[in-house]
This record gives C-alpha cells, sequence and structure tokens, in this order.
C-alpha cells in the first residue's frame, strides 16, 4: 500500500485505510481523478490553531478599576442592547 490512494480505493476498503491512517505518522493522500482532495491522518498529528482572545476596552477598564459592585449587572451595562 502506498501513502497516496484513490477515492475509489478509499470507498472499497475505508476500514482499512483509517486504521493504517491512525497507527501511522505518515498522512494518506486521498486523490480524485489524480488530484488531491483530502488526506487520512492521525489526529495526534494535527496542530490546532489557538484562539487569541481580546478584551473589550471597556472590560479592560472595569478590571482595573476593581468596583466593589455586581460584576454582571457591570458587565450588562457595558453590552447594551448587544
Amino acid at each position: 500500500m502506498s501513502g497516496r490512494i484513490s477515492i475509489k480505493q478509499l470507498h472499497q476498503t475505508t476500514g482499512e485505510y483509517v486504521r493504517r491512517a491512525a497507527a501511522s505518522g505518515t498522512p494518506i493522500e486521498v486523490t480524485d481523478r489524480g488530484k488531491p482532495v483530502a488526506a487520512l491522518v492521525n489526529p495526534s498529528l494535527l496542530v490546532m490553531p489557538r484562539r487569541r482572545r481580546t478584551l473589550l476596552a471597556e472590560y479592560k477598564a472595569l478590571l482595573a478599576h476593581k468596583t466593589k459592585g455586581d460584576v454582571l449587572k457591570d458587565l450588562d451595562a457595558i453590552r447594551g442592547d448587544r
């Protein structure tokens, strides 16, 4: 078996190729009429992008002010009718 298969081959022996990809450190390229369209890969090899979180300027100011009131009410006031 090679690291490249057609969609037809994948349909015929899906379980075999999925198990092979799970056990392998090399992705298996899936082609459609000779053109790459997908890859079967062990999930541990995927690098998931990390989300960058941004705080609203109003929330940063609220945190810096450290009010003694109810934080949820303060946040609702900042959010308004969003």
